[in-house]
């Protein structure tokens, strides 16, 4: 028969007050829920992602949730354009090289884009179940862009102004798929926030660099501004929906343990790291 071990968390009374209807100083009650993460046989999906955690139903609406892009003639879009522009000079320097590096969403290279600001390696042999929790938040996170995605095919930035990508061998594919909203930003803001409780050391670093990761989005000349802001709303809805879930928390707490491992170990991280200081630099 097999055995699960169990993660146990004590509801605790809070200067004597009741819980719950229990009076002062009544035992307290204790939740338990087995310690069992995600399976070794997860499915590969469309694209190559691995499945996420969430059911279908449990994805956040991003065409409910979201308003309209912002139309030609408006001040938001007068801002997008003026934005989009302002990061040309940022061509061929180190900015734009992170932000290429930040496009790519294939593993194993993916992983590794938070590593400096977590400040351990992040790989699949040394911390396999942060490794499957990036991967599976990954597809949550970028699938729930897709319904407002799909639905205002919105053109990209370099459709309308006929300046380079970051990535020039993503271009066809791109034209193909809207730019409102990111769905490159909803993953990677969603890695910070959760990076940020497995790290809380390093939170500031970490939420840093997710907000890096949404600007590598039009500095790329892939997004508009407006798309990135809006993807930062569905990542944080779909982290929200993600702590429901008792495969997820259980995967959140070895990522944690396997963090905290590498760094008694002082292990350095696997990104590069010169090159974000580089490119982050007033």
């Amino acid at each position: 028969m097999r055995r699960f071990a169990y993660n146990c968390a004590t509801i605790g009374l809070i200067a004597g007050i009741s819980v719950a209807g229990l009076p002062a100083g009544a035992q307290t009650p204790t939740y338990c829920e087995p310690d069992i993460g995600s399976p070794a046989n997860l499915k590969i999906i469309k694209h190559g992602l691995l499945e996420g955690y969430l059911a279908s139903d449990a994805v956040p609406n991003s065409l409910r949730l979201l308003p309209p892009h912002p139309k030609q003639g408006s001040l938001a879009y007068d801002l997008d354009v003026a934005n989009a522009e302002s990061t040309f000079p940022l061509q061929g320097t180190p900015r734009w090289e992170v932000a290429a590096i930040d496009a790519n969403l294939h593993f194993p290279e993916a992983a590794a884009i938070y590593s400096c600001a977590v400040g351990v390696p992040i790989t699949k042999d040394g911390t396999p179940r942060l490794y499957t929790l990036l991967q599976r938040t990954l597809t949550d996170a970028g699938l729930a862009t897709y319904k407002a995605k799909n639905n205002y095919k919105r053109p990209r930035p370099f459709m309308v102004n006929g300046k380079p990508i970051c990535t020039p061998d993503d271009e066809t594919e791109l034209r193909g798929d809207g730019s409102y909203p990111s769905g490159h930003t909803a993953a990677g803001w969603a890695w910070a926030l959760v990076l940020s409780e497995i790290a809380p050391e390093r939170r500031d670093a970490i939420l840093a660099r997710g907000i890096e990761y949404g600007k590598s989005r039009y500095i790329c000349n892939v997004h508009w501004l407006s798309d990135v802001q809006a993807s930062q709303i569905i990542a944080s809805g779909t982290v929200a929906q993600l702590q429901n879930d008792p495969v997820f928390r259980a995967d959140l707490r070895a990522a944690k343990a396997e963090v905290q491992t590498l760094r008694l170990q002082g292990l350095t991280p696997n990104g590069d790291c010169g090159l974000e200081r580089r490119a982050f630099q007033p």
